[in-house]
């Protein structure tokens, strides 16, 4: 990697001029396609930014060239609109290119996994499918899972239980796919993980449960970004679980790498991701999930740091021409302040077309005509000022979405007494929530010391009491079906832990711990009577029936 970064120095020169020579063949032939020999041109200088990065063994980088050179055969001369994705990605693609190679020559260290964003863009542009986050990762496949001091005993009806788990990965994936409390989401799926490596541990099978709870795992401990890449991944992982029951059933290798990946990535200590590292003997990378996402910004562009600082000046220049507008429509017109305002109309629909707001740019583009035509004899009518001002207010308003308002939205109007009222059930609504919360949080915890100490039944006391109180807010706010579930939990802990001689077995435990992670779930995300919020209860009720408790339809 070093001799890479090194070698660099010796063609430099040479390197970033052809780079230059390519990106104006490009930035001309774009204006001028039916002109084949400017792509022509374009694509000779790629060929040769390509064989030089082969030379100096930069990998990540020819990689990006080898993209490049392909898309740009596939452009023909005289390309139309349809082309208009490719010929983008191209000129980004040589933009981040450069810029990646002077980090490089000023740095020294080379990570070509900041290349790959731009290399997807190329390759979605072209029509193929994008390269996996892992793709610049190594790591063997073929070690074998450390033997477990007490396999798990084989559950009575296995596709059942395994169907049950699926359905709660199934639902916790739902919620990371929608952004929606990614928290519990992940903690749902990492649950459901969990569990059924518990029950496919001693098969072959078990091996995807086992790196993908270590995956997840990490994604939670390591707080990486819910990339669109990963919530793929996910997903896939869930096509796997479909087939865990399958004689024979092994993982593709390219998804367990890709899980492999985010272990890396993460460097997490839990106890899935620590024994999944010591089995793969993955080492921590160079980089984290963060740094990564810095550097990606900071080589395609301004960030939102320099796109405030723009839109802030461009706002000024907008309160100078208001200001222009509003003197000359109380009668103080003058040649200098007609030119002035020209220029300043020039300026302004330049900038906005360089930052992207291409119509903004055109909309003043558009009255530079009209503004030549007034005088000091001539002076604008108060129809002509008023359409210039229109332009100025849609133009304020295209500059305010370069950076996202983060304010919160003014409160419709609203009757004082029904607006009171909706606050005070709502906040009785949250402090009721929090108390359900609490109380299956402390129910959890009193199971864990239960099992801890051995079955002792002083844990429990206060379990069967505080999820009734649990049961009884939920009625409170309308939730029957939870409620219902809640007081089921609370029953089964009465009759079956706490009045009971013995313990019940390990897989009835996991159960009722699934039970109450499902409404844990529910009552984190609001406890909203949507369909996917529906289908958590759905879950939970599944649960309560494994447990032999009845459950109201």
């Amino acid at each position: 990697m070093v001799a890479g970064a090194t070698s660099l120095n010796l063609v430099r020169e040479e390197l970033f001029s052809t780079i230059e020579e390519a990106e104006l063949s490009l930035e001309q032939f774009i204006a001028d396609r039916p002109n084949g020999s400017l792509l022509q041109q374009a694509v000779e200088n790629l060929n040769q930014v390509r064989g030089t990065l082969n030379l100096v063994e930069l990998t990540g980088a020819e990689l990006l060239a080898q993209e490049m050179l392909q898309q740009a055969n596939d452009i023909p001369a005289g390309a139309g609109a349809e082309h208009d994705a490719q010929l983008a990605a191209l000129s980004n693609a040589l933009y981040v290119l450069r810029r990646y190679l002077e980090s490089v020559d000023n740095y020294r260290v080379e990570m070509p996994e900041l290349l790959l964003p731009a290399i997807n863009d190329l390759r979605q542009a072209g029509g193929q499918p994008p390269l996996p986050e892992s793709f610049f990762f190594n790591v063997r496949l073929d070690p074998a899972r450390p033997p477990l001091p007490k396999p798990a005993p084989v559950s009575e009806d296995l596709p059942r239980e395994t169907r049950r788990l699926r359905h709660m990965y199934q639902i916790g994936l739902l919620g990371l796919l929608r952004d929606d409390n990614l928290s519990s989401s992940l903690n749902l799926m990492l649950r459901a993980l969990k569990r059924l490596d518990h029950l496919y541990s001693a098969q072959p099978s078990g091996r995807l449960s086992w790196v993908a709870a270590a995956a997840v795992e990490a994604q939670i401990d390591g707080q990486l970004l819910p990339r669109k890449a990963r919530k793929q991944l996910f997903a896939r992982v869930d096509r796997e679980l479909k087939q865990l029951t399958a004689p024979e059933h092994s993982s593709a290798k390219p998804l367990l790498k890709e899980l492999l990946y985010l272990v890396a990535l993460a460097d997490s200590s839990g106890p899935y991701a620590s024994q999944v590292r010591e089995a793969f003997a993955l080492s921590s990378l160079p980089f984290t999930d963060h740094l990564l996402e810095e550097q990606y910004q900071r080589l395609a562009g301004p960030g939102q740091a320099v796109m405030r600082s723009l839109s802030a000046a461009i706002r000024e220049e907008l309160a100078s021409l208001k200001d222009m507008l509003d003197l000359m429509e109380r009668g103080s017109v003058s040649g200098d302040s007609l030119s002035n305002l020209h220029t300043l109309l020039g300026k302004l629909s330049k900038t906005l077309g360089m930052v992207g707001l291409t119509s903004a740019g055109n909309a003043l583009h558009g009255q530079l005509a009209h503004v030549l035509q007034w005088s000091d004899t001539r002076p604008p009518s108060g129809t002509e000022l008023s359409q210039l001002a229109d332009v100025v207010l849609y133009v304020e308003g295209m500059v305010a979405s370069l950076v996202p308002d983060s304010r919160p939205k003014p409160p419709q109007p609203q009757d004082e007494a029904e607006s009171f009222a909706a606050h005070q059930f709502n906040e009785a609504r949250i402090v009721v929530l929090d108390e359900a919360r609490s109380g299956l949080a402390l129910a959890k915890r009193a199971i864990t010391a239960y099992l801890e100490s051995g079955g002792e039944r002083m844990h429990l006391a206060n379990v069967p009491f505080s999820l009734q109180a649990v049961r009884g807010g939920l009625w409170f706010l309308d939730q029957a079906q939870a409620a219902s579930l809640v007081g089921s939990c609370a029953q089964y802990i009465q009759q079956h832990m706490f009045e009971a001689a013995q313990m019940p077995s390990q897989t009835q435990l996991e159960t009722l711990a699934d039970a109450l992670s499902s409404l844990e779930y529910y009552l984190e995300g609001g406890a909203v009577k949507r369909t996917d919020r529906a289908s958590v209860l759905d879950l939970a009720a599944d649960s309560v029936r494994a447990l032999g408790m009845p459950v109201e339809a």
